[in-house]
């Protein structure tokens, strides 16, 4: 994409997708990637801003996550949120200490220092965060002051504006801390200069365009579902590359009663190529007898491919293969040392080996209410 772009680096927090989420309801685009993603990678994707995520773990710890000081010489402004907030503090020369005293959770009354603070700018003096932490800065690192406090967190806040760095020990992105939203829209328009440039209208264009060029005179199979991701896909599918698209509904005898007739109905009226499989005798065949669930779901996604597969050899040779992935499956299904949550359908159980040339999956960079966001600027019903 050509937007300005946002990294969040995820150090293990709980509430990273949420980052991102807030992240682009400010008008921003963001991505999330792992804190093991290389610092060449992150400078040549060329972001206006980076935010480190919250997580479990002490800093001070060996085998906690940690990061290269290099990330701070790249002139790009850094916010760090709880954890991350420690980890700046730590990584630049200031200290984290433990103290059970110190410790706090949930909603906690916090004072601000408005009038010399970039994150907290026109706000009010005294407000509610939602803090989790027991660790806290001891010492700040050399050139930064404390913006915030609490009663039981001397450094609730901090910030360096000359280096373009800020820490907030407390989690702006939740609905519990009082116009948090408006300290990251702070960071993203007067520390990151953002210009608010993502728009799901904007979207829709550059996807049509990326896929279009992609597919050129290739023929696409899409599995549909006639769920809001599968149908979205599909239309933005079919606003690019309009009869090289394929669209195969596997029937697979798991749905409710009369759900089958009723996704093939729904889309009798659309103009595209619609093909309903009904495969239930080979998916009941399959899973007689397999109880445990990341089996099922390997089982179920092999079987899905295995279905396309045999109506792509009938309708001719096609060469790429669509499926409505988006972004919480590709986060979630796990990477490097990241623990699998479980394999999504369309991420984690695809089988090794498949008969398409290249998947595409156009929405793996959406969350769910976005997709529901780009099918309205396709044209499609908000029901």
């Amino acid at each position: 994409m050509k937007n300005q772009l946002v990294i969040v680096l995820d150090f293990g927090g709980q509430y990273n997708q949420l980052i991102a989420r807030r992240v682009r309801e400010c008008g921003v685009y963001c991505e999330v990637l792992r804190y093991t993603t290389p610092i060449s990678e992150i400078a040549a994707r060329k972001p206006v801003g980076i935010i480190f995520t919250g997580g479990p773990n002490s800093v001070y710890d060996e085998n906690s996550p940690h990061i290269s000081k290099e990330i701070f010489e790249l002139g790009i402004p850094v916010l760090g949120i709880c954890y991350g907030c420690q980890l700046m503090a730590y990584t630049l020369g200031g200290k984290v200490s433990s103290s059970i005293e110190t410790r706090e959770y949930g909603k906690t009354l916090t004072t601000y220092k408005t009038e010399d603070s970039l994150l907290f700018e026109n706000l009010p003096e005294e407000e509610i965060s939602w803090m989790s932490h027991t660790d806290y800065i001891s010492k700040l690192p050399e050139g930064f002051k404390i913006t915030a406090h609490s009663a039981g967190c001397p450094v609730a806040a901090m910030e360096n504006k000359e280096s373009g760095f800020y820490g907030v020990q407390f989690h702006p992105e939740v609905n519990h801390t009082e116009n948090g939203l408006k300290m990251l829209h702070n960071f993203l328009y007067k520390a990151c200069g953002c210009i608010g440039d993502w728009t799901m209208e904007d979207y829709a264009k550059t996807a049509i365009e990326q896929i279009r060029e992609k597919v050129g005179d290739g023929k696409v199979l899409l599995a549909l579902s006639g769920g809001v991701d599968s149908s979205v896909a599909a239309a933005l599918l079919s606003k690019a590359v309009g009869d090289k698209l394929t669209c195969i509904f596997v029937d697979h005898g798991f749905l409710r009663k009369n759900e089958g007739d009723e996704v093939e109905a729904a889309f009798a009226d659309w103009d595209i190529n619609f093909v309903r499989v009904n495969a239930k005798s080979v998916f009941m065949e399959k899973l007689n007898g397999v109880s445990d669930p990341e089996t099922k779901r390997k089982i179920i996604g092999e079987e899905f491919i295995r279905a396309f597969e045999r109506e792509a050899k009938k309708i001719g040779q096609v060469d790429f293969f669509v499926q409505g992935t988006i972004y919480p499956d590709v986060i979630e299904s796990g990477t490097g040392d990241a623990a699998v949550i479980k394999s999504h359908h369309n991420v984690g159980g695809l089988p090794d080996y498949v008969d398409f040339k290249e998947i595409i999956e156009p929405l793996r960079l959406l969350f769910k209410d976005e997709v529901r966001q780009l099918g309205i600027a396709l044209g499609l019903s908000e029901t």
